[in-house]
């Protein structure tokens, strides 16, 4: 992979990452027309770990606050028992002592389905789930549910009123963005929707529930790719670097974009758009332009 296809898909993922339309589904079939076949599960969360790192400059006060927060509940600033240790009052009933340490545990809780669900489907996500029909399939049918949810389900719920079961839900439809073509982002927007809570609050908290998934596969996949870095098959360190410096710079930008436009207009565009791009891969794969899965010579040896 050279850098210039290493800064175009990067340039992809700033753009996709934070948007309903699956950034690593992008990767994925843009990977097979800039001559390089499908860039692999690794380079992908590798890269994202500049769009997370976007979400950390945006969210730094959000992020240190929650911390703190969550840090003094859980070594007892709140008191003794179970339940201020969690951000709850001393008794049934009692106001929150603090929302803030909640959310910490919220993202832990929302965290831990897709941490199980990876590490318990990894072969089929790095291989099977990579097959562009399943890509196809994802855009088209996540696009409907989106659209229903936004469509049809009130807008009643703030982040305020997340509750340990939502926050597990959460997690839930953020696990299934381990199939390209869900979206991150989308899965949760999508089950927050369904859920009745807020365009902002949903997209607000798919940002943050996202940061220990994506750093933790993005960590995990560098650590592991260390030894075969520029081998046959593989992105270069250079390429990695440049594709994951762009991802930072572009996510930014497109964050602070998106978060106005959720909280003006509804989620239709990308509604259409997914189905339009759906349409076009399923054209594609049919009159042989794309291949659905990755050719041996894409395939890393080992």
């Amino acid at each position: 992979m050279g850098l210039w296809e290493a800064a175009f898909l990067g340039l992809i993922q700033g753009l996709t990452e934070f948007l309903p339309i699956s950034s690593s589904a992008h990767i994925r079939i843009i990977g097979e027309f800039t001559g390089g076949g499908d860039p692999g599960a690794a380079f992908t969360a590798i890269i994202q770990i500049g769009t997370e790192l976007a979400v950390v400059l945006y969210f730094r006060r959000d992020i240190a606050r929650i911390l703190a927060a969550w840090w003094r509940a859980l070594t007892g600033a709140y008191g003794r028992g179970w339940r201020p240790r969690v951000g709850l009052g001393a008794s049934r009933g009692a106001p929150a002592v603090s929302h803030d340490a909640m959310m910490g545990w919220f993202i832990i809780v929302g965290t831990i389905p897709i941490v199980v669900l990876g590490l318990a489907f990894q072969d089929h996500i790095e291989s099977t789930f990579r097959n562009l029909w399943w890509t196809v399939l994802m855009l088209s049918a996540f696009a409907l549910l989106l659209g229903w949810a936004d469509k049809v389900r009130p807008q009643e719920r703030t982040l305020e009123k997340l509750s340990v079961r939502h926050a597990l839900f959460f997690g839930l439809w953020q696990a299934l963005a381990l199939i390209p073509g869900v979206s991150r982002s989308g899965g949760t927007i999508t089950g927050g929707r369904l859920m009745g809570y807020t365009r902002e609050a949903a997209a607000r908290y798919s940002f943050l529930l996202a940061l220990p998934a994506v750093f933790g596969a993005g960590f995990l996949q560098l650590y592991k790719s260390l030894d075969s870095f520029g081998t046959p098959g593989t992105p270069g360190v250079g390429a990695m670097l440049v594709g994951t410096l762009i991802s930072f710079v572009v996510g930014y930008v497109v964050i602070i974009a998106f978060l106005k436009i959720v909280s003006t207009y509804s989620y239709m565009p990308f509604v259409w758009y997914r189905l339009g791009l759906a349409a076009l891969v399923a054209v594609l794969l049919l009159t042989g332009v794309l291949s659905p899965t990755p050719s041996l010579a894409d395939v890393p040896a080992g």
